[in-house]
């Protein structure tokens, strides 16, 4: 078994102690010792600085995936609580340690909706919370950006999905954990209040289309799933599967992007290219998304068979990529485009319903019109934050 097993083995160990006999008893004692001397040891070995991610039944540390920890109950536990991320940056003392299991035994204790929206807490050399996105500037410690609900304008997830194009830019690399939290995140917010709402975002400029854009299309995916009784595994990688579809657009130039007026025939072909592109950036990823993948190659691919990429043979696309299609072309009918005014959301309805048939596969549109005409007072748009001029696209 490898060191950081050992610590996780021995900290639900802990935890489980504190939950069953309660502070001071001679049991909790032991057993934070020895999660403390693991701890003491995996340190020695790995260095100071450590990560911890939980995400649905998988354990990374830092960027390696525990399998011997595959079937962990207290993944999804720690998930429940609001915990999907553990960082040590630094030694720490038995009272640091002691203080860290506390708090992490009374997040546990509490119901659900009350951790639900929590942030990080702990303090210290040991931090917990929901996961964010680490950034290193000018030589300055790490900061996280948390998940963030209705209550702050979806801000920080923003924040995030444009670091992440930053880095499939810049590194070519694909951060697939963040690219889970902010799906959780959104899923957070969507549930928020025991009542299923759609948060939705404004776009306040216009090079920060692709970034509200694709939450909106998550969004929409995830509550469209949900109205289909998808289970929630499906539920979560059509909301990847959404967050992603776009990803392509960092390969394309961003003035030919943001340009505001009508498109050369080769910027078009330029701008054709996106799909193609962002299968490519997802499958080189470290870890399989089939679906995104699938799902960013064909989205402009239409039930009758036009759009694009061209493909050699005919052959039907895949139902989660019509899912998406349909999430696609309402939030982009109902954005605010340099050539156009956004439109309202009967009339884009109205389009899809007119289109079943060719460009939408019928039982979805006639489901998801009925989803958005019932669902309309359910419809929350957050403001978006201004993006910086060295935003990604």
């Amino acid at each position: 078994m490898s060191d950081p097993v050992r610590f996780l083995s021995a900290l639900s160990n802990a935890l489980a102690s504190a939950s069953l006999y309660g502070e001071g008893h001679p049991a909790c004692a032991r057993a934070a010792d020895a999660a403390y001397r693991q701890l003491q040891d995996l340190q020695a070995d790995s260095g100071p600085r450590l990560r911890f991610s939980f995400l649905d039944g998988e354990v990374v540390f830092g960027e390696r995936v525990l399998h011997e920890l595959q079937s962990w109950d207290w993944s999804s536990r720690l998930n429940e609580a609001g915990i999907q991320r553990i960082e040590v940056s630094s030694p720490v003392s038995p009272d640091e340690f002691d203080g860290f299991l506390e708090q992490v035994a009374n997040r546990l204790a509490q119901r659900p909706s009350e951790t639900a929206l929590a942030r990080q807490e702990g303090a210290g050399p040991i931090r917990f919370g929901q996961l964010g996105v680490r950034r290193e500037q000018s030589g300055q410690p790490a900061e996280k950006t948390m998940i963030a609900t209705l209550n702050y304008g979806l801000r920080e997830e923003c924040e995030t999905l444009r670091w992440m194009h930053d880095e499939v830019e810049n590194r070519g690399k694909l951060p697939l954990l963040e690219a889970e939290a902010v799906v959780a995140s959104l899923s957070v917010a969507m549930h928020a209040e025991q009542a299923v709402i759609l948060p939705l975002l404004n776009l306040k400029e216009f090079d920060q289309y692709t970034t509200t854009h694709s939450m909106n299309v998550a969004v929409l995916a995830m509550a469209l799933a949900e109205s289909l009784e998808l289970g929630p595994a499906q539920v979560r990688a059509v909301g990847v599967a959404g967050l992603l579809h776009d990803l392509g657009k960092v390969r394309i130039p961003r003035e030919v992007l943001l340009k505001p007026g009508r498109l050369t025939d080769a910027e078009r072909a330029e701008i054709q290219r996106h799909p193609v592109e962002g299968a490519r950036i997802i499958l080189a990823g470290e870890q399989p998304l089939d679906l995104a993948a699938v799902v960013a190659y064909e989205h402009h691919i239409m039930l009758d068979g036009t759009g694009y990429p061209h493909r050699h043979f005919a052959r039907e696309t895949h139902y989660g990529s019509r899912l998406v299609h349909v999430c696609d072309v309402y939030d982009a009918l109902r954005t605010r485009r340099p050539y156009r005014e956004a439109w309202e959301s009967e009339a884009a309805l109205a389009y899809i319903e007119e289109r079943a048939g060719m460009e939408f596969d019928p039982a979805l549109a006639h489901t998801f019109t009925a989803m958005m005409r019932r669902w309309d007072h359910r419809v929350m748009e957050a403001p978006a934050v201004r993006s910086s001029p060295t935003s990604a696209p």
